[in-house]
């Protein structure tokens, strides 16, 4: 009878939990929004200054240098929150306000990163702050701690099968937790999404990714899939060489704060003056590519899609720091359209294939790849697109593009 209570209290908690998290994360994204509208439409209308995006850029990086040598250079990246969970079961909360700060700043000012690092870092150190004040709970604090970041990843990629599968994914094996495990998965991720929704109805507002409509398709589009996965393969290597050159950069100005951080806001300042499709994560602007495709051309994508690749590691090696999924997600479609235009084929099923290939391969998780774009592509495409991130997961990255 008391394992019984404990069990339904510890199921209570969980779904309060993620009703949190579901508040924490609408709440960020709903201020990051409102304060990218202030200093990219509201202001740009009232100041008619060439330069604009120049000097926003190199003077965010700045303060940006300056925050961070003052609290630290947070957030730490995704695998690097799920690194510390899985081996020590917590994760530290004595600078969650600062964390928030630092993960909101960089995407204020355009970065080319994604909100993931540093809302899975706040959330990480929320639960394991509550796992200490619950004592009755202390022992269970890793999956309290596991569960929220679960929830956490299942609403910002709004994709609850993505938040369940993301963090227990491993490069060999996949070992499900036990069913009452999998319970509170679910109970926090399906409770932290309601409210997210929910939130989002009552205040008519939306945010996330549009799913793409189906394209007829016949034999020749689904052979035409493994050039497009092979493509999808190369643009990994190529993002892999880019985090390892721009890690050596890291390593050789590693104590100057300030200065990596400036020089980031400059760089990310003069692509974004060039092309203004750099900036940002690319979640929103992936229905501009769609749309306008035949308008920005082949080879225009293409340098977009490059020059992003680089400019994302660029930001979070220079302490511009974000999540790289919703760009690679980004630069994938825009290397799926370019091979679209050159080569007929549809552009959904390019950038279906590419994409999934490009995230597969950075990744190296086929199932939680393919639940986290599914969400984006039609459904027909999953078997096509299963395909591609396994062949992405098994064909190795040389170890020369590895960062140590």
């Amino acid at each position: 009878m008391i394992k019984f209570k404990n069990n339904a209290l510890f199921l209570l908690y969980t779904l309060i939990l993620g009703a949190i998290v579901g508040v924490i994360i609408w709440g960020f994204l709903r201020v990051m929004n409102l304060g990218i509208q202030f200093l990219w439409e509201f202001l740009p209308s009232q100041i008619n200054f060439p330069l604009y995006t120049l000097c926003l850029c190199t003077v965010g990086g700045v303060l940006i240098g300056l925050w961070k040598r003052r609290f630290g250079d947070y957030p730490e990246e995704l695998h690097v929150v799920l690194g510390k969970v899985k081996k020590t079961g917590r994760y530290p909360y004595h600078n969650v306000f600062s964390t928030l700060g630092s993960a909101l700043f960089p995407l204020l000012i355009g970065a080319s990163v994604g909100p993931e690092a540093g809302l899975t870092g706040v959330i990480a150190g929320l639960c394991s702050w509550v796992g200490d004040k619950l004592k009755r709970f202390r022992r269970e604090l890793t999956e309290l701690t596991e569960i929220g970041l679960s929830a956490t990843l299942g609403t910002i990629f709004r994709s609850p099968m993505f938040g369940f599968m993301e963090p227990i994914e491993s490069d060999q094996d996949t070992v499900l937790p036990k069913t009452s495990k999998i319970v509170l998965y679910f109970t926090a991720i399906l409770s932290s999404f309601g409210v997210f929704i929910l939130l989002n109805k009552l205040f008519g507002v939306s945010m996330g990714m549009e799913s793409m409509a189906a394209e007829k398709q016949d034999i020749f589009s689904y052979l035409f899939a493994v050039p497009l996965t092979l493509i999808g393969i190369a643009a990994g290597y190529l993002f892999f060489l880019f985090q390892k050159l721009t890690s050596v950069l890291k390593g050789k100005l590693e104590k100057y704060i300030v200065l990596r951080a400036s020089v980031g806001g400059l760089l990310l300042g003069i692509a974004g003056t060039f092309l203004p499709l750099t900036m940002f994560s690319g979640e929103h602007q992936i229905g501009v590519v769609m749309e306008g495709m035949k308008n920005i051309g082949a080879v225009m994508l293409l340098a977009v899609a490059i020059i992003k690749l680089l400019l994302t590691n660029i930001c979070i090696s220079s302490g511009l720091k974000g999540g790289h999924f919703f760009p690679v997600i980004f630069c994938g479609v825009c290397i799926g359209c370019s091979v679209s235009l050159l080569s007929g084929f549809g552009a959904v099923f390019c950038a279906a294939v590419v994409t999934t290939a490009l995230v597969g391969h950075t990744l190296k998780k086929p199932v939680a790849t393919v639940l986290l774009l599914m969400i984006v592509f039609p459904p027909k495409l999953i078997p096509v697109m299963i395909f591609a991130a396994i062949a992405a997961k098994f064909v190795p990255t040389p170890k020369a593009l590895l960062s140590e």
